[in-house]
């Protein structure tokens, strides 16, 4: 109904991994096959993207490879690996992120955990996907949306107590990734106005229990139940809206460009888009907090230390395509990149017989 009565594009499915079906044929593969068959009636494409915790590639693998064949599925892990890398975060599920060696993987691979152990479950955890099967557009790639900000305590946005330049990093890093970027609505300006979780019950019991059960959460982790706002009050929804006035002033204005240079980039270069996962590499130095990502001739640079470095280009640099920090520089086959900076350098194009 909503794709053919109501002409949506697409529908984002939430929470797929609490589904239970154990029929052979299970409901998302049944799901999707008769989206493809309405697609083909329609003619135009019509996308299914699945919101997991599984880390399981099934879920975009073709049905003929014998998977479930939905469009795209969330990465939360690659979501957790820049965030804690560039925030510092590590309570709950970000223990297990925050070095340069997860977010390198991420990066790559998708997944961190893919089959390996997990610290914040207590268990092995996801599989690993074929990244010579498998397209990186299937794979979401984000640095905020509603539940990473609506389920803190205050429904804060990365953006409320983050420096601008390590804003602009994570931004580089999810709209040069290889998957298909995902922006939460104001990021593109730096909003700092909350998204706090508000509700509008009419059943005062479940009111309650949703109100009290948010302030028993977040007392676990070391909040006052005074600070946790409580979700049926209308001033926690009047929070919550954008101040469509800040991306004509700065700093807003200053990010908002950033991100405009970022996308057209991204337009502009079809290595950003390549969905090859077997054409990203990454190098990184965990102790001097910098990565470097090869997509073709392009190398994308984050320094995330306190210190200036220079890093490798394994080709003599040709240009700086987008930065964003005036500090950054090329010499031959090197770039110097100041603290809390990020670049997307063009190197030398390899000779044909190398």
């Amino acid at each position: 109904m909503w794709l053919r009565d109501y002409h949506l594009d697409g529908l984002r499915l939430d929470a797929v991994h609490a589904l239970e079906d154990h029929r052979a044929l299970h409901f998302l593969e049944e799901l999707a096959t008769e989206v493809h068959a309405l697609a083909a009636l329609l003619n135009r494409e019509l996308i299914l993207i699945a919101e997991s915790d599984t880390n399981d590639p099934r879920l975009v693998t073709s049905r003929e490879a014998g998977g479930y064949g939905l469009a795209a599925q969330w990465s939360d892990d690659f979501h957790h690996a820049v965030y804690a890398a560039i925030t510092g975060e590590r309570q709950g599920y970000y223990c297990d992120f925050g070095s340069l060696a997860a977010l390198a993987k991420t990066y790559t691979r998708v997944f961190y955990h893919d089959g390996i152990w997990s610290a914040f479950r207590g268990r092995t955890h996801g599989r690993q996907v074929d990244v010579f099967r498998v397209p990186a557009h299937r794979f979401l790639g984000y640095l905020q949306n509603h539940d990473q900000v609506g389920n803190r305590a205050t429904g804060d946005r990365i953006a409320a107590s983050l420096a601008p330049d390590l804003l602009k990093v994570g931004a580089g890093l999810v709209l040069t990734s290889p998957y298909t970027p995902m922006l939460f609505m104001g990021e593109e300006w730096g909003a700092d106005t909350p998204w706090q979780y508000f509700t509008d019950h009419i059943e005062p019991w479940l009111a309650q229990a949703v109100a009290e059960g948010r302030k028993n959460e977040f007392a676990a982790h070391g909040w006052d139940a005074a600070d946790v706002p409580d979700p049926q009050d209308e001033a926690t929804f009047l929070r919550s809206k954008l101040d469509w006035e800040q991306p004509h002033r700065e700093p807003y204005l200053g990010l908002l460009a950033w991100y405009q240079e970022l996308i057209a980039l991204r337009r502009a270069r079809p290595e950003l888009t390549d969905p090859r996962l077997d054409r990203v590499h990454a190098d990184f130095d965990e102790a001097a907090r910098w990565l470097l990502v090869r997509r073709g001739r392009l190398r994308i640079a984050a320094n995330l230390g306190g210190k200036a470095v220079r890093l490798p280009l394994g080709q003599r640099g040709t240009g700086i395509l987008a930065a964003s920090s005036a500090g950054v520089a090329i010499k031959q086959d090197t770039v110097t990149m100041p603290p809390a900076t990020f670049a997307v350098i063009e190197a030398r194009a390899l000779s044909p017989l190398s």
